[in-house]
């Protein structure tokens, strides 16, 4: 049977209200939410960098930097630029202020990275995660080195759930829409894209902005979770960790980002007693995946669930 947009549009509302009622009520222990809403905030992350990385085929390697600026300016606004009370209002505001702000950011790295071909791209991205990681320990107004605090918890499983869907939603309709077949084409062979008429720097600049932007969106979830945030949690080592997740679920495949963020969130927590150790396992992971599973266990494959109706024959 094949999904419609009604069956598709009534589980994410039950998804919403499972949500809600576990997070409201006493079902699930505090720490069991915890965990759910690192892989809801992981599975945001992981669908934004595989449509630059798995739908785009190019390499960026810097998103934790994108989650930083999310992550700040989220936290700033409901800080120090509106009053407290507001909060659980303006929370939704605030989270589409710091995707916005990161998107701005990426539209500022994708001008001279697409000029250029090779990996570029992968050397662009780790120069400005290093660069936000340090202008961010230097100014004192965020912190420094000693981090940023004072956010109320404003995110909950129902909010991460919602964003979860939202992700899914605009990243489907924008790979299987004609800009997406661009994207795509641009995958397969850039040059043969340009020579049927395929405005590859726009639709690069499209993708990467709107990856860039849910980075900064789950940077505010992440913000307003743990109340506490500092330029240590956005090294390259968090970069790393998106990048595993993607590989480890699948290139090119929103169900193949789902199922990679969420084991290997649920995998980090199980090794957890190895405290520092199982952060060895990440990019170890990473290796093996590149040689024995480059494409991941969704690779290039999708759920009719996802896939339009036309597009399952």
């Amino acid at each position: 049977m094949k999904p419609t947009p009604l069956k598709l549009f009534l589980l994410s509302l039950a998804l919403i209200l499972l949500a809600w009622i576990l997070s409201a009520g006493t079902l699930l222990n505090l720490y069991i939410q915890q965990v759910l809403m690192y892989v809801g905030i992981n599975v945001i992350l992981t669908l934004s960098l595989n449509l630059v990385n798995g739908y785009m085929g190019e390499f960026s390697v810097g998103h934790a930097g994108f989650m930083a600026i999310g992550a700040y300016v989220a936290s700033l606004l409901t800080v120090a630029v509106f009053p407290t009370a507001w909060g659980p209002l303006i929370f939704p505001l605030v989270l589409v202020i710091g995707g916005l702000a990161a998107a701005l950011a990426g539209l500022v790295i994708a001008f001279p990275s697409f000029r250029t071909r090779g990996d570029y791209l992968a050397i662009v991205t780790l120069a400005f995660n290093m660069i936000v990681k340090s202008v961010l320990e230097n100014i004192d107004a965020v912190g420094g080195p000693r981090g940023y605090l004072g956010m109320a918890r404003l995110t909950d499983l129902t909010w991460v759930v919602f964003w979860v869907l939202i992700t899914l939603l605009v990243l489907r309709n924008f790979i299987y829409s004609n800009f997406g077949r661009g994207v795509l084409a641009i995958r397969e062979d850039e040059l043969a894209a340009n020579l049927v008429g395929v405005n590859t720097p726009r639709l690069k600049i499209y993708a990467f902005c709107l990856s860039a932007f849910f980075a900064g969106v789950a940077g505010g979830l992440y913000a307003h979770l743990l109340q506490f945030i500092n330029p240590r949690s956005f090294s390259i080592l968090k970069s790393t960790d998106m990048l595993v997740m993607v590989y480890l679920g699948g290139v090119g495949s929103l169900t193949g980002s789902v199922l990679g963020a969420a084991l290997y969130t649920l995998l980090m927590e199980v090794l957890r007693p190895l405290e520092l150790w199982r952060w060895v396992l990440g990019p170890l992971l990473l290796v093996l995946l590149m040689i024995f599973r480059p494409t991941g266990i969704m690779g290039l494959k999708e759920s009719k669930w996802i896939r339009p109706a036309e597009e399952q024959g």
